[in-house]
């Protein structure tokens, strides 16, 4: 890893359309995006060790938190999953559960939020609507682990942004995991930038998925400078 200072944050539509000719070609997008967030998670435990909380929700951003509990999970590592979503992205999930992570319940986060070193946010990425607000077992899981996160009790790493934060305005409501560090995927999303997203994105770590030669044809929506730290994208063994 390394700082760096980016002058441009992108829409999530700009990056939609940078990544659409990569995923076409089959570039395992997801995959490369999960091991960089794996090693980002496992640097944390390193630092404050104890069990995983992994929030998974119905789209890509779910996918990339399974498919890093797959290779977080193991005898050493403890890793909990709970699924904000019944379209969970299964073969991720299936990766994860037989690495050895375990699946929890929703309601089971009422008496046991305090358990966890770390909660990985997975809830949801910039496919969000127009309102980015958590609903239904979303925002009630969110509700119930937020006074163990305000109070110090566990680090957040959000997944591409805070889950109910606004990839292209940064609006969020106060039903929003603050992070500790945001492991955003191939550009800066403008809303972490802007609105709320500086108040709720904490350290902004960027991983590189090859979108650099299709970015350079679109508008940013901001230009910098923007504090970024680079995280080398890593093949996975």
């Amino acid at each position: 890893m390394r700082e760096n200072v980016l002058g441009s944050a992108y829409s999530a539509d700009a990056v939609r359309a940078a990544e659409a000719p990569l995923l076409a070609a089959g570039e395992p997008l997801m995959r490369q995006a999960a091991t960089a967030l794996a090693d980002v998670v496992r640097e944390r435990l390193t630092q404050t060790p104890g069990s995983l909380l992994v929030l998974a929700g119905g789209g890509d951003n779910g996918g990339d938190a399974l498919y890093a509990a797959a290779e977080l999970a193991g005898p050493r590592q403890r890793v909990d999953i709970v699924l904000t979503s019944d379209r969970a992205h299964r073969e991720a999930l299936a990766a994860a559960l037989s690495a050895g992570a375990v699946l929890r319940g929703a309601g089971e986060l009422r008496e046991g939020a305090g358990e966890y070193a770390v909660i990985l946010d997975g809830v949801l990425g910039i496919g969000v609507s127009a309102d980015p607000r958590l609903r239904g077992v979303a925002r009630a899981v969110v509700e119930s682990l937020l006074p163990v996160v305000r109070g110090g009790g566990a680090s957040v790493i959000a997944v591409d942004l805070p889950s109910g934060l606004h990839p292209d305005d940064g609006g969020a409501d106060d039903v929003v995991l603050p992070a500790t560090i945001t492991v955003t995927f191939g550009a800066v999303k403008a809303g972490l930038v802007r609105g709320r997203g500086p108040e709720l994105s904490g350290e902004v770590r960027l991983v590189d998925l090859g979108l650099g030669p299709a970015l350079a044809r679109a508008r940013p929506e901001v230009t910098g400078p923007i504090p970024v730290v680079s995280v080398a994208r890593r093949q996975r063994a």
